[in-house]
């Protein structure tokens, strides 16, 4: 590192740069960033370097202090600076040139927990390996048993407990990630042409398994037990595919009462029930799940990467009986062998020692802080939300595109899905899921909404292509 105010050959001190965007094609924010990374990238810019206050930034080339603001944000989030309050912005220590540290690396279509600023997650993360480079612990981080440790099923089994789902250890596998367990579910127990009653939208992760396979989805307008029985009148179904509470993408959440009618009416007609609910634990107060209402037909997956990280690839996959885990496992085993150890022996040790609860619950209380946010600024009719989810399902006119507000929203680093990407069959209703969690900060999400609400109204108080 250098001194402060010493020169360097070849280059300026970072307080003294000013890039060249004349002629710079799209937005000018982003040739700011553009030019942050490669002044970084051919080391005129260097670890430690403090950049220029906005303010001065924005007077040497002539633009906006919103530009720079904007510019200065996003380089922030692809990993280039660190704002250190009044002292300025400085270029990370860790700083990666070029566009291997941009956010365009993420795909940000996938729906990722909020990061929040003090989760504890990296904390958590060090303390955790310390504890498993013992002698003891760097046994849980070879190869495991087909299904998991013991002793991460066991957590498994604990974690199922608090959706008052009851099950063995043994009727539990840890699988690398929801997908993962839904794959191995699929190949357990569906064949082609089987049908598969689900939402009219749904999480592409199963379609595309569907698909594979060769199933039958059987779209329904609502969860309900009456429309799934009017779908099982007109051909037998062989399986229910559901995510119950706060539905990627539709945010729908299947009322206590509605559950236990479900699993009645699955038991009465011998149809499988698939609950894929990833975000059942994240709610302070977890509804009960379906499966636990008839436990000996369902197959229930709970997935870790939702509700804390997705550095977190570990599911829990409960199946009806030891039986069919074993073969959920030898399934599992196929396509990924195991688990990643390291963070499902984390997982274990976290439950153990509280760290669970805390890392959830603050991944919890930034999604309410975010959907809060969201109300205050979109109004709470327009969407439909989870109080402590971090997405939103917003209808759109028939006749308008929803891929151009996508892309439109996505300059403003808004994650924003078009509809038919979950849609089961064509003519779904089009709409917008919109996640208010990932890399995007409270301060970047908080103008990105109101640039959506903008899209809202026409000047003239006309609706525009949201309703």
């Amino acid at each position: 590192m250098h001194a402060k105010g010493t020169k360097r050959t070849n280059r300026v001190a970072g307080d003294a740069w000013a890039p060249d965007i004349a002629g710079a094609a799209g937005p000018k924010y982003k040739a700011v960033t553009a030019a942050i990374s490669a002044a970084v990238a051919g080391g005129e810019l260097r670890h430690g370097d403090r950049l220029p206050p906005q303010r001065d930034l924005a007077a040497r080339l002539g633009i906006d202090l919103t530009t720079v603001t904007k510019a200065y944000d996003l380089a922030r989030q692809r990993g280039l600076i660190v704002a250190r309050g009044r002292a300025g912005s400085f270029i990370r220590d860790d700083a990666r040139s070029g566009e291997v540290a941009t956010a365009a690396q993420s795909d940000i279509a996938m729906n990722s927990p909020p990061i929040a600023a003090e989760s504890g997650l990296v904390e958590a993360m060090t303390s955790a390996l310390a504890t498993l480079s013992g002698i003891d612990g760097l046994a849980r981080l070879h190869y495991q048993r087909p299904g998991g440790s013991a002793a991460d099923r066991e957590t498994g089994a604990a974690l199922l407990a608090r959706t008052g789902l009851a099950c063995d250890a043994e009727q539990v596998i840890v699988s690398a990630g929801a997908q993962n367990g839904l794959h191995a579910i699929a190949s357990a127990m569906l064949k082609p042409g089987d049908r598969v009653a689900c939402g009219l939208h749904i999480y592409p992760g199963f379609r595309a398994v569907a698909r594979r396979i060769g199933v039958v989805l059987v779209p329904v307008a609502a969860m309900t037990a009456a429309a799934l029985e009017a779908a099982h009148a007109d051909a037998p179904l062989r399986a229910l595919y559901v995510v119950p509470t706060n539905d990627n993408p539709t945010a729908a959440t299947v009322a206590l009462a509605e559950r236990k009618a479900i699993a009645e009416w699955a038991r009465g007609a011998g149809v499988q029930i698939i609950e894929d609910d990833a975000y059942g634990l994240l709610p302070d107060a977890p509804i009960p799940a379906i499966t636990s209402f008839a436990p000996e037909i369902g197959w229930y997956v709970a997935s870790m990467a939702k509700i804390i990280s997705p550095a977190l690839r570990v599911a829990f996959v409960r199946a009806p009986d030891v039986a069919a885990a074993m073969q959920l496992a030898s399934f599992q085993h196929e396509s990924t062998v195991m688990a990643p150890p390291l963070n499902a022996a984390m997982l274990s040790l976290w439950l153990a020692d509280g760290r669970f609860d805390t890392l959830v619950g603050a991944v919890r209380k930034e999604a309410a802080w975010r959907q809060k946010l969201a109300r205050t600024v979109l109004g709470e009719a327009r969407h439909a939300a989870h109080p402590q989810g971090y997405h939103l399902w917003l209808p759109l006119v028939e006749d308008r595109n929803p891929d151009t507000l996508a892309a439109t929203l996505a300059l403003d680093g808004l994650s924003a899905v078009a509809s038919h990407r979950f849609a089961v069959s064509p003519g779904a209703p089009n709409a917008l899921r919109i996640s208010l969690g990932g890399t995007i900060d409270r301060r970047t999400l908080s103008r990105a909404l109101h640039r959506l609400a903008a899209h809202l109204w026409s000047p003239g108080g006309a609706a525009s292509d949201i309703v």
